[in-house]
């Protein structure tokens, strides 16, 4: 799977519903070459200077990638 496979889903919290947003760059770690966190563009916050609302979602924190839609729980 490739980074411009898993930004073309939804991200969604299985805590609440709620779609987090967009992926728009990943955390590897240097050692081993995996993917530690995904770093998602907050929702609604297209174009916008305001301080920075960017959300890291840990590796560990994704529950199952599907075909459309990427599950996540967070707290």
């Amino acid at each position: 799977m490739r980074l411009s496979d898993l930004q073309s889903k939804d991200i969604v919290n299985i805590v609440d519903g709620r779609n987090i947003g967009n992926i728009i760059d990943v955390k590897v770690d240097e050692k081993s070459g995996t993917i530690v966190s995904l770093l998602v563009e907050a929702k609604g916050k297209f174009m916008s200077f305001a301080k920075n609302e960017d959300v890291e979602i840990k590796w560990q924190n994704i529950e199952r990638i599907g075909e459309d839609v990427i599950l996540v729980k967070l707290n």
